[in-house]
């Protein structure tokens, strides 16, 4: 055959009459914890008489992922019925026996692959009093087809077999070839789930948080236009006076601050690299939704994950770019290792997290232990695609926009700032900043949540567009609120509590993950609780990081504000 015509059936999944269709075993694990899986035959399952057929990670998210595929050895041809036939046998003793009856009572299923099509399957199961336990021998497979593609499988498990030890299990299977109407292009349809992302709760979250947003804008532009134009007032009304008469007024309100509003922030080497991380992963966040719109991701194996670090290492110069300018416009002075702290803040979490989680995963022996080559992998995109595109933002963000171009002087002195209300401290206002853009997307949240730890595939990628610019719109006007707030008390010392009180919507999520964990959930173990909280702690962190980055527009609208006074 022609290679071009060979590579052209490949990519498009086409087959001959007759042709090789491989099934593949992909991994088994407990039915409630979704992420522990291990594989096929870790469980004492025989293999079919074919041929071995070896597999490679075809991806970086699938080694991530934990998939492990490994041929099944079952005989099966392109529209070639299969009668029921046996395919191997199990010479069970009592270890075997154990290792499937441990499997039975913790729900173990397991996942194959034909043509891309993922396939599930439960092991077996107990009898009522949990005395005996069966094992599900005999994989009835009916695939459909569409011309010369494969665009529906469905498995039946039959032939209930009580385990006894010292006996011989026979496995069999057959295979129904028909004719179906399904469009290779609709096939992933059957997997998705409309009631439950569509439900009428969702779009009513969604109704529900842009009410939320009309309603806050215009609170907040209100109550903004009338305090600037009574502060206005008052100030117009001060500059008539002479000196003796303004010395014995009382001077108080966000424009005496306007020497030290523009004062550098404390540490502000971390706090650059955390406002140049937040804002690289807004734009990793909006550029994946946005593929993920165009592009059904779903339909490939890992192709998501792969994405979202393809995507991270081609956005480092927008980490460097912010980054640096805001270091340099602080006037900082050690911007190689501010560069090297904001290149390495979010994969150094995400790693060491990872990390972490590995070493459970080797001890438990799971799929999800990541291999060595996968390690150097991801530390090769770190120091050879991450680190110099982060370089070439540095330098473009420290000379394009890194010279201060504030307004108005800073004072040499720092102005004394006074005492004011409880309720006016900053810890406060960080710890209710985060309220409402929680409420503006903890629906989502649950939504997000049962795709990824429960057996959904999240599909609806336009609800997350418009929760991720709901979001935004809701971290500005609460920020800009708080931040008037705290410079109207004569606290100039707005950078971190800007920052802060958007990101503590970290916070809430976070916690809302152990609600969830608790009462929407069975997961249990080290291992997946492990797996669950941490890297739901990192999810909530980059989330919180990415809402601080809400910064740039706060000191741009200072700007204007302090522009036009």
């Amino acid at each position: 055959t022609d290679p071009i015509n060979v590579l052209f059936d490949l990519l498009w999944q086409m087959y001959q009459d007759k042709e090789e269709v491989v099934l593949w075993m992909n991994t088994v694990g407990p039915y409630h914890n979704r992420q522990e899986t291990y594989k096929y035959f870790s469980l004492p399952f025989c293999v079919g008489s074919k041929k071995s057929i070896s597999h490679y990670h075809e991806t970086l998210g699938e080694a991530l992922q934990g998939v492990e595929l490994e041929f099944s050895g079952l005989d099966i041809k392109f529209k070639d019925d299969v009668m029921p036939a046996t395919y191997c046998e199990i010479d069970l003793d009592k270890e075997k026996r154990d290792a499937f009856v441990y499997a039975i009572k913790n729900h173990y299923w397991y996942q194959m692959y034909i043509d891309d099509l993922p396939i599930w399957g439960i092991v077996g199961e107990a009898d009522e009093n949990g005395e005996d336990y069966y094992l599900w021998t005999y994989k009835k497979l009916e695939i459909g087809f569409n011309g010369n593609r494969i665009v529906d499988v469905n498995l039946t498990s039959e032939g209930k077999v009580k385990l006894v030890p010292n006996t011989k299990i026979q496995m069999s299977y057959s295979v129904k070839w028909k004719k179906s109407d399904v469009k290779f292009e609709d096939r992933f349809d059957k997997y998705l789930d409309p009631s439950f992302f569509q439900h009428r709760i969702h779009w009513f979250s969604i109704f529900n948080s842009f009410m939320m947003v009309i309603f806050l804008v215009g609170l907040v532009s209100m109550i903004l236009m009338r305090t600037l134009r009574k502060d206005y007032a008052r100030y117009s009304k001060e500059e008539e006076m002479d000196d003796m008469d303004r010395d014995l007024g009382d001077e108080y309100g966000w424009k005496q601050v306007h020497g030290d509003v523009f004062r550098p922030s404390s540490h502000p080497l971390i706090f650059s690299s955390l406002i140049g991380s937040g804002c690289q992963i807004f734009a990793v966040s909006l550029i994946v939704i946005i593929v993920a719109m165009i592009e059904d991701l779903y339909t490939e194996r890992g192709s998501m994950l792969s994405t979202a670090i393809f995507v991270y290492a081609a956005t480092s110069p927008v980490n460097g770019y912010f980054g640096g300018s805001l270091y340099a416009r602080q006037g900082g002075r050690r911007w190689i290792k501010q560069m090297f702290i904001g290149a390495f803040l979010i994969p150094a979490m995400v790693c060491g997290t990872a990390f972490f989680i590995n070493f459970i995963a080797i001890y438990y022996h799971a799929s999800r232990a990541i291999p060595f080559g996968t390690m150097v992998a991801v530390c090769c995109i770190c120091f050879f695609v991450i680190l110099p595109l982060n370089l070439v933002g540095t330098i473009l963000g420290r000379n394009l926009s890194g010279q201060p171009n504030f307004p108005c002087r800073v004072n040499a002195v720092p102005r004394p700032i006074p005492e004011k209300k409880w309720f006016m401290e900053p810890a406060v206002i960080v710890c209710l900043g985060g309220i409402l853009p929680f409420g503006s997307i903890f629906i989502e949240m649950y939504f997000i949540f049962t795709s990824f730890w429960a057996y959904k595939i999240y599909y609806v990628y336009g609800f997350m567009m418009l929760v991720l610019v709901i979001l935004c719109i809701v971290t500005v006007c609460v920020t800009i609120v708080c931040t008037y707030f705290l410079l109207n008390a004569e606290d100039y010392r707005w950078q971190w509590t800007s920052f802060l009180s958007a990101a503590s919507t970290a916070i809430y999520v976070y916690m809302y993950s152990f609600y969830y964990y608790f009462f929407k959930t069975k997961m249990y173990g080290l291992f997946q609780t492990s797996f669950y909280f941490g890297y739901m702690a990192v999810f909530s962190t980059a989330l919180g990081i990415m809402c601080g980055n809400i910064f740039v527009f706060e000191e741009l609208s200072l700007k204007i504000y302090l522009c036009y006074s």
